[in-house]
């Protein structure tokens, strides 16, 4: 490689660096400001900063949505009222989804005579590939297919779903009691669920 094209890339890793530096110094200073903690009324489960818990008076309204399940039937979130609602944003072309796979159907299998229900929302998807999915792994709770992410859009008024999975846990006065933002564990999942529905 020429000399120069070595310097010149030299000279833009050590911009990419110093840049990378003066964000992080900048982000740390915004942690230390804010005292470090988390905002009013939000906990970490298991000190998971991706799995998030909301205090009572907290927790914001999920919107009404309703849709097609992958079979085709109607469904509409009001029908979930008085329930707690494990609510799973999810694909099967996802890898961490898969990986997740297995807890959901444990976990829904579990709290299957509790006053909990779990609800899944195939994003941009085909109802096929699902469909083999749910059976791969034994899902058996019915999922809403988003091929155009409608539902999702709906959601992230008030909760970001910016990425496949997330797995929100909805309080019986259909408010959101926590979120999973990334691959649920069993341990985590099952801890939520727990409190939410004590």
């Amino acid at each position: 490689m020429p000399p120069r094209l070595i310097k010149k890339k030299r000279r833009a890793a050590v911009s990419l660096a110093a840049v990378a530096a003066v964000l992080l110094a900048g982000g740390l200073t915004m942690a230390f400001s804010r005292g470090g903690g988390l905002p009013a009324g939000e906990t970490y489960v298991d000190g998971n900063p991706q799995a998030v818990l909301y205090a009572p008076g907290h927790r914001a309204q999920v919107p009404e949505f309703s849709g097609r399940t992958l079979t085709g039937s109607p469904l509409s979130f009001a029908t979930y009222r008085g329930r707690v609602v494990v609510l799973n944003f999810w694909g099967s072309w996802c890898p961490p989804c898969r990986s997740e796979g297995p807890t959901l159907a444990a976990l829904s299998s579990k709290y299957s005579h509790a006053k909990v229900s779990f609800l899944g929302v195939d994003v941009e998807d085909t109802p096929v590939n699902a469909e083999a999915f749910e059976q791969g792994f034994g899902i058996s709770y019915p999922s809403l297919n988003d091929p155009g992410q409608a539902v999702a859009q709906v959601i992230s008024s008030v909760v970001p779903i910016t990425a496949t999975p997330t797995t929100l846990v909805i309080d019986p006065t259909g408010r959101v009691a926590g979120a999973i933002f990334g691959t649920a564990t069993y341990s985590v999942l099952n801890e939520m669920i727990s409190k939410v529905a004590a």
